[in-house]
């Protein structure tokens, strides 16, 4: 009856009223889904988000690796899991603005979950294992058309952002490379590097401490810009393929049924996460720009994404009948 009469009260007042769960939350440590390999940059970020998090929120958050189809397999986990705030998604433009568009899965990515923010942005990296005799984008295209099928690249995943990039890539040059999927970024740029794959167009995360070693050669990046990571490599835009721009993106996302309350509670945290000083040095080091976006933001973006893949989607399966 108190708690009734004081709830009146506050209505009366003009302030809101939280159910007790989202008010009490979080009471225990937070689940935090990442759909790849541990080591690789989806991991890192998933990483530097929970130690936020954990100091923000003041609760443990325990970073769990889900990997599998490009990560599908993890995002489906969380889309699945019960909406109490205790299960979240560092979520990826491949498994949520690609693979529901190109392949059938369980879930749906503007209704299974609930968006709260992006927190990274990276530039692809298209890396060549060295014992190819190709220097530059130019040199890929033409010993692509001239050995069509013998060049071999690496993803995280069928149905990722890192296979359909280079399907989208091979599509508008007129080239035709094999794919190759591992459980990972992380992976599939130690294929390269072991010369089990030619290529990948891999996440500057896992890139830059194999350009560093001189374990690859790289060629490109794939963002409309040139990266201020790694500022002597042109863009695909600016050399074969003008107009050609694919970012790869991480953010937060939680299952449809989570209160708006809790969302509105990590939506704040990930807005300090974005300005605070040390999450840029780390997200720097991890190759990657610190990012925030409103829940309204990175809705409506997913539904941007998923319509530009869908168009991108038939017209690479056009050309194949």
């Amino acid at each position: 009856m108190k708690r009734l009469l004081v709830a009146a009260l506050l209505v009366g007042t003009g302030l809101s009223v939280l159910p007790a769960s989202a008010q009490e939350w979080p009471s225990k440590p937070i689940k935090l889904v990442v759909p790849y390999a541990p080591g690789g940059y989806t991991d890192a970020v998933g990483r530097i988000t929970a130690r936020f998090l954990e100091k923000e929120l003041k609760q443990t958050v325990v970073v769990e690796n889900r990997p599998g189809g490009g990560g599908i397999v993890g995002s489906d986990l969380v889309s699945k899991s019960p909406g109490d705030g205790y299960t979240l998604c560092v979520c990826s433009s491949g498994a949520i603005s690609i693979a529901p568009v190109a392949q059938t899965t369980s879930y749906d990515p503007l209704k299974s979950f609930k968006p709260i923010s992006v927190v990274s942005t990276i530039p692809q990296t298209v890396i060549v294992n060295p014992s190819l005799s190709i220097n530059s984008m130019d040199e890929l295209v033409k010993y692509a058309k001239a050995n069509p099928g013998k060049l071999t690249y690496g993803s995280s995943g069928a149905g990722g952002l890192m296979h359909y990039s280079v399907a989208l890539f091979d599509s508008r040059v007129g080239t035709k490379m094999t794919h190759v999927p591992f459980k990972g970024g992380s992976p599939a740029t130690a294929a390269v590097v072991a010369g089990e794959v030619s290529l990948s167009f891999t996440n500057m995360t896992d890139a830059l401490p194999q350009i560093e070693a001189k374990t690859v050669k790289a060629l490109a990046v794939t963002s409309e810009k040139r990266s201020e990571f790694t500022p002597n490599l042109p863009t695909i835009g600016e050399t074969v393929i003008p107009g050609y721009a694919v970012e790869s993106w991480n953010g937060i996302m939680a299952p449809a049924a989570t209160p708006d309350a809790v969302i509105a509670k990590v939506s704040d945290a990930l807005k300090k996460m974005a300005a605070d000083p040390e999450v840029k040095k780390n997200m720097a080091v991890a190759g990657a720009s610190a990012v925030f976006t409103t829940p309204a933001e990175y809705s409506a973006q997913i539904g941007k994404e998923v319509e530009q893949w869908r168009a991108l989607l038939k017209e690479i399966n056009d050309k194949k009948t």
